[in-house]
């Protein structure tokens, strides 16, 4: 176990990355001093959407990453590949992708495969409002590990539920 010692210098270190340069961290350095329980798979185009007006929202991507590192989670984003042509900046999005922020599912195959394999194999929550109905039969136990939100003026509030109601 992380002594508060080792998690507040960690915090730190994140904190001034992410002031410092404006670049989230990147797998490795998530990686670092966490473990399986505290990851959250996020729904990456889900999660762009999710705003009622416009387009796709790299800014919903970033304030989910943000209050996820912030209760203590590592958000490991996972995007079909047409988010890229649906995303508002397509410029920084392509960014996080090449810094291996943002997991693109290949081309023609569905991320909410992705997504529920990955929550399975790591044991991990998935934050997201789909409901993954398609994929019920399949992953029973992954359908309850969900995390759903809701983005209102620039503040996610998260809603965790450990069954379906």
């Amino acid at each position: 176990m992380e002594s508060n010692d080792a998690r507040q210098d960690r915090q730190h270190r994140n904190n001034t990355r992410e002031t410092d340069t404006n670049v989230p961290r990147t797998d490795t350095e998530m990686n670092e001093n966490t473990d399986d329980s505290a990851r959250v798979l996020v729904d990456a185009s889900n999660v762009a959407h999710a705003t009622e007006v416009g387009e796709a929202k790299l800014a919903n991507l970033m304030l989910v990453m943000r209050r996820l590192r912030e209760d203590g989670y590592e958000p490991l984003i996972v995007a079909d590949a047409a988010l890229r042509h649906q995303i508002d900046n397509k410029a920084e999005y392509e960014k996080l992708v090449d810094q291996g922020v943002v997991h693109q599912a290949p081309a023609g195959t569905d991320a909410d495969y992705f997504i529920l394999s990955f929550a399975r194999e790591m044991d991990a929550r998935i934050l997201t409002n789909d409901r993954f109905r398609d994929r019920a039969s399949d992953f029973p136990r992954e359908r309850d590990r969900t995390i759903r939100f809701m983005i209102v003026d620039g503040e996610i509030v998260l809603e965790h539920r450990n069954r379906k109601r």
